[in-house]
C-alpha cells in the first residue's frame, strides 16, 4: 500500500518562504505526484503535479511563478517550494499520488478523484 508522508508545514509572514516535503513509500518518479491544499470552508484544489519519470510539471494559475514542484532522486520525496506566500496561501497541504503517467498531458492532473493515495496533509498558515 502507497504511503504519503508530508512535512515542512508552518506559520510564516506574508512574502515568506516554505518547502514542503512529501516522502514517498513507492517510486515517486513512475507515479503522478500532486500537491493539493483545502482551506476551511472551501474545496479542496490543486497547487501543482509532477510526473518526473518525464520531467513534466504543472502549475494552478494562483501560484505559477511562485511555487516550483521538484522531486528529490535521492531521498525519493516530492517537495514544494514556496515562495512570496500570501495570506490566501493558508491552508491544508496535501500530496497525493496516481499510478498514471498520462495526468499531465491533459486537464485531469486537476482533479482529486483521479488521484488514488493520499497522505495527512500539513498545515501553512500566513500572516499578513
Amino acid at each position: 500500500q502507497v504511503q504519503l508522508v508530508e512535512s515542512g508545514g508552518g506559520s510564516v509572514q506574508a512574502g515568506g518562504s516554505l518547502r514542503l516535503s512529501c516522502a514517498a513509500s513507492m517510486d515517486s518518479s513512475r507515479h503522478t505526484v500532486g500537491w493539493f491544499r483545502q482551506a476551511p470552508g472551501k474545496e479542496r484544489e490543486v497547487v501543482a503535479a509532477i510526473y518526473a519519470g518525464l520531467g513534466a510539471s504543472a502549475y494552478a494559475d494562483s501560484v505559477k511563478g511562485r511555487f516550483t514542484i521538484s522531486r528529490d532522486n535521492a531521498k525519493n520525496t516530492v517537495n514544494l517550494q514556496m515562495n512570496s506566500l500570501k495570506p490566501e496561501d493558508t491552508a491544508r497541504y496535501y500530496c497525493a499520488a496516481a499510478q498514471s503517467r498520462g495526468l499531465l498531458s491533459g486537464g485531469n492532473w486537476r482533479l482529486p478523484g483521479r488521484y488514488g493515495n493520499w497522505g495527512q496533509g500539513t498545515q501553512v498558515t500566513v500572516s499578513s
